[in-house]
């Protein structure tokens, strides 16, 4: 689904604005509240937007460590390793690769000893020949999706025939 201007602008107030309602959006936005709601039905049932759920701070909440963890898994056990991760409360996600590693986790742990025993559990992992892991010491770039999306935006925007009426 190609986003324009006034759905980045809607989806920055959701993300600064998370309690907002339709008609506090539609004022901040300047912009019909009929539009607003319109807009939000259209990205969310695309699929853009996804869930309205709280952001967490895991530090905050008692998780002391995050690692990434690299896979190199058995030829076909994808499916099998999937399972394997989905079962594992630590695993907070897992994503396929392209290079020397099949899959990367982001892991979050407790404790170096809580961290140990899920490295440990993958290991134990039929499926997983290899295992390499990293430790988070600090975040340079929070989670973001904004500035991907405006861009994406402004350059098809920049794209488009203009119009002249002469």
């Amino acid at each position: 689904m190609a986003l324009d201007r006034l759905d980045i602008a809607l989806l920055t107030a959701l993300r600064e604005h998370p309690r907002a309602g339709a008609l506090e959006l539609s004022r901040r936005l300047q912009v019909a509240r009929a539009t607003v709601q319109a807009r939000l039905q259209r990205l969310e049932a695309s699929g853009v937007v996804t869930g309205y759920g709280p952001d967490v701070d895991l530090e905050a909440a008692g998780v002391q460590l995050t690692a990434f963890v690299t896979l190199e898994i058995a030829q076909g056990a994808l499916d099998e390793v999937a399972a394997e991760l989905e079962a594992l409360p630590t695993i907070l996600e897992a994503h396929m690769t392209t290079g020397s590693a099949d899959v990367v986790c982001k892991v979050g742990a407790s404790s170096h000893a809580d961290l140990q025993e899920t490295l440990l559990e993958l290991n134990r992992s039929t499926s997983v020949v290899r295992s390499t892991s990293v430790v988070v010491l600090g975040t340079v770039v929070p989670p973001r999706v904004l500035p991907l999306l405006a861009r994406s935006a402004e350059e098809r925007e920049a794209r488009a025939p203009a119009y002249r009426n002469d």
